[in-house]
Protein backbone atom coordinates (compact mmCIF):
# COMPACT_ATOMS: atom_id res chain seq x y z
CA UNK A 1 0.00 0.00 0.00
CA UNK A 2 1.39 3.50 -0.83
CA UNK A 3 1.56 6.46 1.57
CA UNK A 4 -0.80 8.64 -0.14
CA UNK A 5 -3.42 5.09 -0.53
CA UNK A 6 -2.77 4.69 3.57
CA UNK A 7 -3.34 8.60 4.39
CA UNK A 8 -6.67 8.47 1.71
CA UNK A 9 -7.88 4.89 4.07
CA UNK A 10 -6.84 7.03 7.45
CA UNK A 11 -9.30 9.88 6.53
CA UNK A 12 -12.32 7.92 5.30
CA UNK A 13 -11.91 6.05 8.59
CA UNK A 14 -11.75 9.60 11.05
CA UNK A 15 -14.46 10.66 8.24
CA UNK A 16 -17.07 7.78 8.96
CA UNK A 17 -15.81 7.23 13.17
CA UNK A 18 -15.93 3.60 12.60
CA UNK A 19 -13.59 0.83 11.74
CA UNK A 20 -14.72 -1.97 9.41
CA UNK A 21 -14.48 -5.41 8.44
CA UNK A 22 -11.16 -5.18 7.26
CA UNK A 23 -9.43 -2.18 9.74
CA UNK A 24 -8.74 -1.60 13.12
CA UNK A 25 -7.75 1.09 14.81
CA UNK A 26 -4.74 0.62 17.92
CA UNK A 27 -3.61 4.17 19.22
CA UNK A 28 -0.45 3.74 20.02
CA UNK A 29 1.04 6.54 21.05
CA UNK A 30 2.36 5.56 24.59
CA UNK A 31 3.69 1.78 23.48
CA UNK A 32 2.75 -1.14 21.43
CA UNK A 33 -0.44 -2.57 22.13
CA UNK A 34 0.19 -5.66 24.31
CA UNK A 35 -1.88 -8.55 22.70
CA UNK A 36 -3.03 -7.74 18.68
CA UNK A 37 -3.26 -11.98 18.52
CA UNK A 38 -7.08 -11.52 18.33
CA UNK A 39 -7.14 -9.47 15.07
CA UNK A 40 -4.00 -11.11 13.60
CA UNK A 41 -5.66 -14.07 14.03
CA UNK A 42 -9.31 -13.32 12.23
CA UNK A 43 -7.70 -10.78 9.85
CA UNK A 44 -5.44 -14.19 8.52
CA UNK A 45 -8.62 -15.85 8.48
CA UNK A 46 -10.67 -14.00 6.26
CA UNK A 47 -10.29 -14.05 2.55
CA UNK A 48 -9.64 -10.33 2.25
CA UNK A 49 -7.53 -10.25 4.98
CA UNK A 50 -6.70 -6.78 6.67
CA UNK A 51 -5.25 -3.80 7.76
CA UNK A 52 -4.42 -2.58 11.68
CA UNK A 53 -3.72 1.44 11.64
CA UNK A 54 -1.72 2.53 14.94
CA UNK A 55 -1.75 5.74 15.84
CA UNK A 56 -5.40 6.79 15.65
CA UNK A 57 -7.53 6.73 18.57
CA UNK A 58 -11.27 5.07 18.63
CA UNK A 59 -11.92 5.90 21.94
CA UNK A 60 -10.91 9.45 21.57
CA UNK A 61 -13.22 10.61 18.77
CA UNK A 62 -10.82 9.15 16.52
CA UNK A 63 -8.32 11.84 17.35
CA UNK A 64 -4.69 11.30 15.38
CA UNK A 65 -2.22 10.89 18.23
CA UNK A 66 0.62 9.54 16.19
CA UNK A 67 2.68 6.75 17.10
CA UNK A 68 5.49 6.46 19.87
CA UNK A 69 8.06 4.98 17.68
CA UNK A 70 7.66 3.84 14.43
CA UNK A 71 10.79 1.13 14.12
CA UNK A 72 10.08 -0.07 17.25
CA UNK A 73 6.61 -0.68 16.95
CA UNK A 74 6.89 -2.20 14.10
CA UNK A 75 9.21 -4.40 15.81
CA UNK A 76 7.08 -5.44 18.70
CA UNK A 77 4.12 -6.02 16.19
CA UNK A 78 6.34 -8.11 14.44
CA UNK A 79 7.32 -10.17 17.76
CA UNK A 80 3.56 -10.87 17.76
CA UNK A 81 2.76 -11.95 14.31
CA UNK A 82 6.20 -14.36 14.40
CA UNK A 83 3.82 -16.01 17.70
CA UNK A 84 1.21 -16.91 15.24
CA UNK A 85 0.56 -20.45 13.68
CA UNK A 86 1.45 -19.73 10.80
CA UNK A 87 3.84 -17.22 11.15
CA UNK A 88 1.60 -13.75 10.21
CA UNK A 89 3.85 -11.76 7.68
CA UNK A 90 2.67 -8.15 7.59
CA UNK A 91 3.38 -5.40 5.43
CA UNK A 92 4.48 -2.27 7.16
CA UNK A 93 3.50 1.73 5.55
CA UNK A 94 4.28 4.92 7.03
CA UNK A 95 3.25 7.85 6.39
CA UNK A 96 2.31 11.58 7.91
CA UNK A 97 -1.08 12.77 8.37
CA UNK A 98 -2.14 15.74 10.38
CA UNK A 99 1.92 16.15 11.27
CA UNK A 100 2.10 13.28 13.34
CA UNK A 101 3.19 9.58 12.06
CA UNK A 102 1.00 6.64 11.73
CA UNK A 103 1.50 3.17 10.92
CA UNK A 104 -0.12 0.85 8.34
CA UNK A 105 0.45 -3.24 9.00
CA UNK A 106 -1.44 -5.37 6.51
CA UNK A 107 -2.06 -8.63 7.03
CA UNK A 108 -2.61 -11.18 4.48
CA UNK A 109 -5.27 -14.13 4.19
CA UNK A 110 -3.16 -17.39 5.20
CA UNK A 111 -4.42 -19.86 2.72
CA UNK A 112 -7.57 -21.85 3.56
CA UNK A 113 -5.46 -25.38 3.53
CA UNK A 114 -3.62 -23.43 6.34
CA UNK A 115 -6.29 -22.08 8.40
CA UNK A 116 -7.14 -21.37 11.28
CA UNK A 117 -4.31 -19.01 12.22
CA UNK A 118 -4.15 -19.10 15.54
CA UNK A 119 -2.23 -17.76 18.76
CA UNK A 120 0.20 -20.55 19.83
CA UNK A 121 0.02 -19.34 23.32
CA UNK A 122 -3.65 -20.15 23.60
CA UNK A 123 -3.98 -22.78 21.40
CA UNK A 124 -5.61 -23.84 18.52
CA UNK A 125 -9.05 -23.84 20.19
CA UNK A 126 -8.85 -20.86 21.98
CA UNK A 127 -6.57 -19.02 20.10
CA UNK A 128 -8.48 -18.80 16.72
CA UNK A 129 -10.66 -15.86 15.93
CA UNK A 130 -12.90 -14.82 13.22
CA UNK A 131 -14.04 -11.31 12.21
CA UNK A 132 -17.87 -10.32 12.17
CA UNK A 133 -18.00 -6.59 11.06
CA UNK A 134 -15.77 -4.85 13.36
CA UNK A 135 -15.01 -7.01 15.86
CA UNK A 136 -13.15 -10.15 17.07
CA UNK A 137 -15.13 -13.26 17.63
CA UNK A 138 -13.58 -16.67 19.46
CA UNK A 139 -14.39 -19.08 16.23
CA UNK A 140 -16.76 -21.95 16.78
CA UNK A 141 -16.48 -25.56 17.20
CA UNK A 142 -17.56 -25.64 13.64
CA UNK A 143 -15.82 -23.18 12.25
CA UNK A 144 -12.77 -25.14 13.27
CA UNK A 145 -13.95 -27.88 12.01
CA UNK A 146 -15.25 -26.79 9.26
CA UNK A 147 -11.06 -25.95 8.05
CA UNK A 148 -9.93 -29.70 9.87
CA UNK A 149 -12.94 -31.06 7.01
CA UNK A 150 -11.65 -29.38 4.28
CA UNK A 151 -7.81 -29.84 5.01
CA UNK A 152 -8.18 -33.68 5.51
CA UNK A 153 -10.57 -34.23 2.47
CA UNK A 154 -13.86 -35.64 4.78
CA UNK A 155 -16.55 -35.35 2.92
CA UNK A 156 -19.78 -35.69 5.90
CA UNK A 157 -21.94 -37.49 3.35
CA UNK A 158 -20.13 -40.44 3.00
CA UNK A 159 -19.59 -40.45 6.75
CA UNK A 160 -22.29 -43.89 8.11
CA UNK A 161 -25.35 -43.83 9.51
CA UNK A 162 -24.89 -45.97 12.58
CA UNK A 163 -28.31 -47.09 13.47
CA UNK A 164 -29.57 -47.27 9.64
CA UNK A 165 -29.56 -50.98 7.81
CA UNK A 166 -30.07 -51.82 3.92
CA UNK A 167 -33.25 -52.50 5.08
CA UNK A 168 -34.54 -49.60 5.57
CA UNK A 169 -33.36 -47.52 2.02
CA UNK A 170 -35.87 -48.29 -0.43
CA UNK A 171 -34.61 -51.16 -2.53
CA UNK A 172 -36.25 -49.99 -5.89
CA UNK A 173 -34.67 -46.62 -5.60
CA UNK A 174 -31.15 -47.71 -4.88
CA UNK A 175 -31.38 -50.38 -8.05
CA UNK A 176 -32.93 -47.61 -10.12
CA UNK A 177 -29.82 -45.91 -9.16
CA UNK A 178 -26.88 -48.45 -9.61
CA UNK A 179 -28.27 -49.29 -13.10
CA UNK A 180 -28.21 -45.89 -14.50
CA UNK A 181 -24.40 -45.33 -12.74
CA UNK A 182 -23.81 -48.90 -14.19
CA UNK A 183 -24.37 -47.59 -17.86
CA UNK A 184 -21.44 -46.96 -20.11
CA UNK A 185 -19.30 -48.47 -16.83
CA UNK A 186 -18.59 -52.17 -18.16
CA UNK A 187 -16.63 -52.72 -14.71
CA UNK A 188 -19.46 -52.33 -12.59
CA UNK A 189 -20.50 -56.07 -14.05
CA UNK A 190 -17.62 -57.57 -12.27
CA UNK A 191 -18.21 -55.95 -9.20
CA UNK A 192 -20.25 -58.23 -6.19
CA UNK A 193 -23.74 -56.46 -4.91
CA UNK A 194 -21.49 -55.32 -1.22
CA UNK A 195 -18.82 -53.94 -3.82
CA UNK A 196 -21.09 -51.77 -6.12
CA UNK A 197 -22.64 -50.66 -2.78
CA UNK A 198 -19.32 -49.18 -1.56
CA UNK A 199 -18.35 -48.05 -4.80
CA UNK A 200 -21.11 -45.86 -5.59
CA UNK A 201 -21.06 -44.50 -1.83
CA UNK A 202 -24.22 -46.13 -0.86
CA UNK A 203 -22.86 -48.01 2.23
CA UNK A 204 -19.45 -47.78 3.92
CA UNK A 205 -18.23 -50.59 5.32
CA UNK A 206 -21.63 -52.37 4.80
CA UNK A 207 -23.54 -49.59 6.46
CA UNK A 208 -25.75 -47.05 4.73
CA UNK A 209 -24.30 -43.40 4.30
CA UNK A 210 -26.06 -40.19 5.32
CA UNK A 211 -26.11 -39.48 1.26
CA UNK A 212 -28.26 -43.29 0.89
CA UNK A 213 -30.43 -41.90 3.67
CA UNK A 214 -30.95 -38.85 2.91
CA UNK A 215 -31.89 -39.79 -0.98
CA UNK A 216 -33.14 -43.60 -0.70
CA UNK A 217 -34.31 -43.62 2.93
CA UNK A 218 -37.92 -44.77 4.03
CA UNK A 219 -38.18 -41.57 6.69
CA UNK A 220 -34.66 -40.08 6.84
CA UNK A 221 -36.02 -37.97 9.62
CA UNK A 222 -36.03 -40.93 11.62
CA UNK A 223 -32.46 -40.12 11.98
CA UNK A 224 -31.91 -36.94 11.53
CA UNK A 225 -35.07 -35.14 12.90
CA UNK A 226 -33.88 -31.70 11.68
CA UNK A 227 -32.13 -32.46 8.42
CA UNK A 228 -35.64 -30.90 6.50
CA UNK A 229 -36.96 -28.01 5.27
CA UNK A 230 -39.08 -25.54 6.90
CA UNK A 231 -40.69 -22.66 5.04
CA UNK A 232 -42.71 -19.85 6.29
CA UNK A 233 -44.59 -17.05 5.02
CA UNK A 234 -44.36 -13.69 6.61
CA UNK A 235 -47.35 -10.81 6.53
CA UNK A 236 -44.68 -7.91 6.39
CA UNK A 237 -40.72 -7.55 5.01
CA UNK A 238 -39.45 -8.23 8.23
CA UNK A 239 -39.50 -11.64 10.78
CA UNK A 240 -42.04 -10.80 13.82
CA UNK A 241 -44.52 -8.72 11.48
CA UNK A 242 -47.78 -9.36 12.03
CA UNK A 243 -51.49 -8.96 9.95
CA UNK A 244 -54.45 -7.48 11.02
CA UNK A 245 -55.20 -10.45 13.19
CA UNK A 246 -51.82 -10.29 14.86
CA UNK A 247 -50.80 -13.59 13.45
CA UNK A 248 -46.67 -14.17 12.25
CA UNK A 249 -47.67 -16.33 9.58
CA UNK A 250 -49.48 -16.65 6.98
CA UNK A 251 -48.54 -20.13 5.97
CA UNK A 252 -45.94 -22.06 7.33
CA UNK A 253 -44.73 -25.76 6.90
CA UNK A 254 -41.77 -28.55 7.69
CA UNK A 255 -41.03 -30.96 4.80
CA UNK A 256 -39.34 -34.30 5.47
CA UNK A 257 -39.02 -37.03 3.17
CA UNK A 258 -35.76 -37.90 0.70
CA UNK A 259 -34.00 -34.48 -0.94
CA UNK A 260 -35.86 -35.47 -3.89
CA UNK A 261 -39.00 -34.99 -1.84
CA UNK A 262 -38.68 -32.14 -0.15
CA UNK A 263 -37.38 -30.28 -3.04
CA UNK A 264 -40.80 -31.29 -4.72
CA UNK A 265 -42.58 -30.66 -1.51
CA UNK A 266 -40.63 -26.99 -1.13
CA UNK A 267 -41.65 -25.86 -4.54
CA UNK A 268 -45.38 -26.65 -4.17
CA UNK A 269 -45.11 -24.41 -1.00
CA UNK A 270 -43.76 -21.84 -3.09
CA UNK A 271 -46.18 -22.33 -5.52
CA UNK A 272 -48.82 -21.78 -3.40
CA UNK A 273 -47.87 -18.79 -1.43
CA UNK A 274 -46.75 -17.31 -4.87
CA UNK A 275 -48.83 -14.34 -6.67
CA UNK A 276 -49.39 -15.21 -10.49
CA UNK A 277 -50.46 -12.25 -13.05
CA UNK A 278 -52.39 -13.42 -15.81
CA UNK A 279 -50.95 -12.02 -19.36
CA UNK A 280 -52.93 -12.12 -22.40
CA UNK A 281 -51.83 -11.99 -25.75
CA UNK A 282 -53.63 -9.20 -27.24
CA UNK A 283 -53.63 -10.40 -31.18
CA UNK A 284 -54.23 -14.60 -30.33
CA UNK A 285 -56.05 -13.99 -26.79
CA UNK A 286 -53.97 -16.39 -25.19
CA UNK A 287 -53.64 -16.28 -21.56
CA UNK A 288 -50.33 -17.38 -19.67
CA UNK A 289 -50.44 -16.94 -15.99
CA UNK A 290 -46.60 -16.15 -14.72
CA UNK A 291 -45.48 -16.32 -10.92
CA UNK A 292 -44.03 -13.83 -8.73
CA UNK A 293 -40.69 -15.74 -8.92
CA UNK A 294 -39.17 -17.67 -12.17
CA UNK A 295 -39.64 -21.32 -10.60
CA UNK A 296 -36.63 -22.01 -12.16
CA UNK A 297 -34.69 -20.04 -10.25
CA UNK A 298 -36.76 -20.99 -6.78
CA UNK A 299 -35.81 -24.97 -7.89
CA UNK A 300 -32.28 -24.39 -8.07
CA UNK A 301 -32.02 -22.11 -5.12
CA UNK A 302 -33.87 -25.21 -3.10
CA UNK A 303 -31.55 -27.66 -4.72
CA UNK A 304 -28.50 -25.95 -3.85
CA UNK A 305 -29.24 -25.61 -0.54
CA UNK A 306 -30.22 -29.08 0.09
CA UNK A 307 -26.89 -30.43 -1.57
CA UNK A 308 -24.35 -28.61 -0.83
CA UNK A 309 -25.72 -27.47 2.70
CA UNK A 310 -23.15 -28.78 5.60
CA UNK A 311 -24.29 -32.08 6.37
CA UNK A 312 -21.82 -32.39 9.71
CA UNK A 313 -22.72 -33.13 13.38
CA UNK A 314 -22.24 -29.32 13.81
CA UNK A 315 -24.80 -28.68 11.97
CA UNK A 316 -27.56 -31.60 11.67
CA UNK A 317 -29.87 -29.42 14.18
CA UNK A 318 -30.61 -27.15 11.76
CA UNK A 319 -32.87 -27.28 8.87
CA UNK A 320 -32.88 -25.21 5.42
CA UNK A 321 -35.17 -22.35 5.54
CA UNK A 322 -37.61 -20.67 2.78
CA UNK A 323 -39.00 -17.37 4.36
CA UNK A 324 -41.14 -15.67 2.07
CA UNK A 325 -41.34 -11.96 2.59
CA UNK A 326 -43.94 -9.37 0.87
CA UNK A 327 -40.88 -8.19 -1.69
CA UNK A 328 -38.91 -11.05 -1.38
CA UNK A 329 -38.34 -14.72 -0.95
CA UNK A 330 -34.72 -15.95 1.16
CA UNK A 331 -33.58 -19.60 1.12
CA UNK A 332 -31.15 -20.15 4.24
CA UNK A 333 -28.45 -23.27 3.57
CA UNK A 334 -26.30 -24.21 6.72
CA UNK A 335 -22.73 -23.83 6.39
CA UNK A 336 -20.84 -21.04 4.82
CA UNK A 337 -18.97 -21.28 1.17
CA UNK A 338 -17.09 -24.28 1.39
CA UNK A 339 -13.30 -24.29 0.82
CA UNK A 340 -11.51 -21.78 -1.69
CA UNK A 341 -15.01 -20.35 -3.32
CA UNK A 342 -15.85 -16.48 -2.49
CA UNK A 343 -19.42 -15.09 -3.35
CA UNK A 344 -17.62 -13.10 -6.60
CA UNK A 345 -16.77 -16.73 -8.26
CA UNK A 346 -20.08 -18.54 -7.71
CA UNK A 347 -21.16 -19.24 -11.36
CA UNK A 348 -17.96 -18.57 -12.59
CA UNK A 349 -15.24 -20.80 -10.86
CA UNK A 350 -15.38 -24.65 -10.17
CA UNK A 351 -16.08 -25.24 -6.95
CA UNK A 352 -15.15 -27.71 -4.42
CA UNK A 353 -17.66 -29.93 -3.18
CA UNK A 354 -18.57 -30.25 0.29
CA UNK A 355 -21.08 -33.53 -0.55
CA UNK A 356 -20.10 -35.02 -3.87
CA UNK A 357 -21.35 -38.66 -3.17
CA UNK A 358 -24.86 -37.10 -2.47
CA UNK A 359 -24.68 -33.98 -4.94
CA UNK A 360 -24.42 -37.66 -7.84
CA UNK A 361 -27.06 -39.11 -5.98
CA UNK A 362 -29.52 -35.87 -6.28
CA UNK A 363 -28.66 -35.41 -9.75
CA UNK A 364 -29.15 -38.56 -10.86
CA UNK A 365 -32.52 -38.73 -9.02
CA UNK A 366 -33.93 -35.24 -9.50
CA UNK A 367 -32.16 -34.00 -13.11
CA UNK A 368 -30.57 -31.35 -10.94
CA UNK A 369 -27.07 -30.20 -12.53
CA UNK A 370 -24.47 -29.69 -9.61
CA UNK A 371 -22.04 -29.23 -12.42
CA UNK A 372 -21.81 -25.44 -12.00
CA UNK A 373 -25.11 -24.28 -13.78
CA UNK A 374 -27.34 -23.67 -10.47
CA UNK A 375 -26.13 -20.00 -10.18
CA UNK A 376 -26.53 -18.89 -13.80
CA UNK A 377 -29.48 -20.50 -13.84
CA UNK A 378 -30.90 -18.70 -11.29
CA UNK A 379 -29.81 -15.42 -12.44
CA UNK A 380 -31.13 -15.96 -16.04
CA UNK A 381 -34.09 -16.78 -15.32
CA UNK A 382 -34.31 -13.62 -12.77
CA UNK A 383 -33.14 -11.75 -15.76
CA UNK A 384 -36.15 -12.92 -17.86
CA UNK A 385 -38.59 -12.25 -15.67
CA UNK A 386 -37.46 -8.56 -15.38
CA UNK A 387 -35.98 -8.73 -11.50
CA UNK A 388 -32.90 -8.12 -9.98
CA UNK A 389 -30.52 -10.35 -10.27
CA UNK A 390 -30.31 -12.90 -7.28
CA UNK A 391 -28.91 -11.96 -3.99
CA UNK A 392 -25.73 -14.31 -2.55
CA UNK A 393 -24.81 -13.89 1.25
CA UNK A 394 -21.83 -16.01 2.92
CA UNK A 395 -22.90 -15.14 6.36
CA UNK A 396 -21.22 -16.92 9.51
CA UNK A 397 -22.56 -20.57 9.53
CA UNK A 398 -24.81 -19.67 6.59
CA UNK A 399 -25.51 -19.30 3.03
CA UNK A 400 -28.18 -16.82 2.02
CA UNK A 401 -29.71 -16.60 -1.80
CA UNK A 402 -32.24 -13.78 -1.72
CA UNK A 403 -34.81 -13.76 -4.42
CA UNK A 404 -36.47 -9.79 -4.83
CA UNK A 405 -40.20 -9.75 -6.74
CA UNK A 406 -41.64 -6.89 -8.44
CA UNK A 407 -43.05 -5.50 -4.92
CA UNK A 408 -47.13 -5.07 -4.76
CA UNK A 409 -47.27 -4.52 -8.71
CA UNK A 410 -48.39 -7.54 -9.61
CA UNK A 411 -52.10 -8.66 -10.02
CA UNK A 412 -53.22 -12.50 -9.10
CA UNK A 413 -54.73 -14.22 -11.81
CA UNK A 414 -57.65 -15.44 -9.39
CA UNK A 415 -58.72 -11.73 -9.29
CA UNK A 416 -59.18 -12.55 -13.25
CA UNK A 417 -60.19 -15.79 -12.78
CA UNK A 418 -63.92 -17.07 -12.19
CA UNK A 419 -65.21 -13.88 -13.04
CA UNK A 420 -64.42 -11.92 -10.01
CA UNK A 421 -64.23 -8.79 -10.84
CA UNK A 422 -63.27 -6.75 -7.59
CA UNK A 423 -63.71 -3.48 -9.50
CA UNK A 424 -66.68 -3.89 -10.07
CA UNK A 425 -67.82 -5.21 -6.58
CA UNK A 426 -66.23 -2.21 -5.16
CA UNK A 427 -68.21 0.32 -6.63
CA UNK A 428 -69.70 1.05 -3.57
CA UNK A 429 -67.46 1.03 -0.82
CA UNK A 430 -66.80 -1.87 1.05
CA UNK A 431 -65.21 -3.42 3.93
CA UNK A 432 -61.57 -6.10 3.88
CA UNK A 433 -64.46 -8.60 5.38
CA UNK A 434 -66.82 -8.11 2.75
CA UNK A 435 -64.03 -8.20 0.12
CA UNK A 436 -62.91 -11.37 1.65
CA UNK A 437 -65.99 -13.01 1.32
CA UNK A 438 -66.37 -12.16 -1.96
CA UNK A 439 -63.42 -13.58 -3.13
CA UNK A 440 -63.99 -16.69 -0.99
CA UNK A 441 -60.87 -16.26 1.02
CA UNK A 442 -60.74 -17.01 5.06
CA UNK A 443 -57.76 -14.82 5.54
CA UNK A 444 -58.54 -10.94 5.41
CA UNK A 445 -54.99 -10.21 5.07
CA UNK A 446 -54.07 -12.62 2.56
CA UNK A 447 -56.68 -10.84 0.12
CA UNK A 448 -55.89 -7.37 1.01
CA UNK A 449 -51.94 -8.29 0.63
CA UNK A 450 -52.89 -10.53 -3.13
CA UNK A 451 -55.80 -8.30 -4.01
CA UNK A 452 -56.55 -5.16 -2.97
CA UNK A 453 -53.34 -3.52 -2.48
CA UNK A 454 -51.75 -4.38 -5.83
CA UNK A 455 -54.97 -2.41 -7.15
CA UNK A 456 -54.05 0.53 -4.47
CA UNK A 457 -50.84 0.73 -5.86
CA UNK A 458 -52.19 0.87 -9.58
CA UNK A 459 -54.52 4.00 -8.57
CA UNK A 460 -57.50 1.52 -9.01
CA UNK A 461 -59.24 1.10 -5.73
CA UNK A 462 -58.67 3.82 -3.28
CA UNK A 463 -59.31 3.86 0.71
CA UNK A 464 -62.46 6.11 2.00
CA UNK A 465 -59.85 7.29 5.15
CA UNK A 466 -56.69 6.91 3.41
CA UNK A 467 -55.24 9.07 6.65
CA UNK A 468 -56.25 6.14 8.72
CA UNK A 469 -54.94 3.13 7.27
CA UNK A 470 -55.21 0.53 9.60
CA UNK A 471 -59.08 1.56 11.04
CA UNK A 472 -61.16 -0.89 11.29
CA UNK A 473 -63.79 1.34 9.72
CA UNK A 474 -61.57 1.51 6.22
CA UNK A 475 -63.77 1.08 3.06
CA UNK A 476 -62.14 0.39 -0.16
CA UNK A 477 -63.96 1.54 -3.43
CA UNK A 478 -63.12 1.55 -6.87
CA UNK A 479 -61.58 5.14 -8.38
CA UNK A 480 -63.20 6.33 -11.66
CA UNK A 481 -61.10 6.64 -14.25
CA UNK A 482 -60.96 10.03 -16.46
Amino acid sequence: MLAEEFIELAKKICVQKSEEQTVELKAAHIDCPKRLYDTLSSFSNQDSGGILIFGIDEKDDYKVVGVYDPQDLQKKVTEQCLQMEPPVRAVFTLAEYDGKSICAAEIPAVDISERPCFYRGAGRVKGAYIRVGDADLPMTDYELYSYEAFRKHLHDDERPVERATLQLLDSAKVQEYIRKMSMDRPGFSRLTQEQTYEMLNITRDGVPTLAAVMNFGIYPQGFFPQLSITAIVVPGTEIGDLDKDSARFIDNKRIDGTIPEMVEQALGFCRRNMKTRTIIDKKTGARNDKTEYPVDALREAILNAVIHRDYSIHTEGTPVQIDFFTDRVEIHSPGSLYGRMSVEQLGIAKPDLRNPALAVMTEMLTEAEHRYSGIPTMRNAMKEYGLPEPKFENRRNEFVVTLYNNGASMETSDAVESGKNLLEFCREPKTRQEIADYLNIETIFYAMQHYVQPLIVAGKLAMTMPEKPKSRNQKFYTVKQK
